[in-house]
């Protein structure tokens, strides 16, 4: 069965948008739970890292 390559790409206010089935680690090495598509801090100002929250906008 032929696996899909995950879609990564960056949003140009810093956001990193992953879709696709991938293995998100922490940097202890821990499984972090996400959906099938989602997204990453790039801008570190998140209350949810690494996920992005929206505070960019703030």
């Amino acid at each position: 069965m032929k696996k899909d390559n995950p879609i990564i790409f960056r949003k140009s206010k810093g956001q990193i948008v992953v879709e696709g089935s991938v293995t998100l680690l922490s940097e202890d090495g821990e499984r972090i739970k996400h959906g099938k598509r989602f997204t990453l801090c790039g801008c570190t100002k998140s209350g949810n890292l690494p996920f992005c929250d929206g505070s960019h906008k703030i």
